[in-house]
């Protein structure tokens, strides 16, 4: 299977929203990106995230590493871009994640651009020797 990544951010969707965004992108596994797979939106946190998935044929997997410790600082984009940099072991173990997929790294923000994803995103895609990462 060829591999594809995506990211997608759940910030004013609905879970079955999102879910009919994942099944229209033939997404067959979500890799959380988020450090604390914690949410106020119900059906977002982990364990319903990860059932409603399986309900829907998607695989889960979350992936703390890949998380922004700085997320509550206000750099910690500038701080994450630095981070992730020297994390080669963490962009390898979202590439294998993603590897033989069409995978779509989660987190919270509608706007890829305000959210760590933008970041991790384009190093993993070079990993994978991707020429590129769709926002779903």
């Amino acid at each position: 299977m060829t591999t594809a990544l995506f990211t997608i951010g759940y910030e004013g969707l609905a879970l079955d929203e999102f879910l009919a965004r994942l099944k229209a992108s033939k997404i067959d596994r979500v890799i959380d990106i988020r450090e604390l797979p914690l949410s106020r939106r119900r059906g977002f946190s982990k364990a319903p995230l990860a059932g409603a998935l399986r309900d829907a044929g998607i695989d889960y997997v979350h992936l703390r590493s890949a998380g922004n410790p700085y997320r509550k600082e206000e750099d910690a984009l500038v701080k994450y871009r630095v981070h992730i940099a020297d994390a080669t072991p963490v962009i390898e173990e979202v590439a294998d994640a993603a590897r033989g997929r069409r995978a779509a790294l989660l987190c919270y923000e509608a706007d890829p651009a305000t959210c760590h994803r933008s970041l991790i995103a384009p190093h993993v895609a070079k990993h994978l020797k991707l020429r590129d990462v769709s926002n779903l």
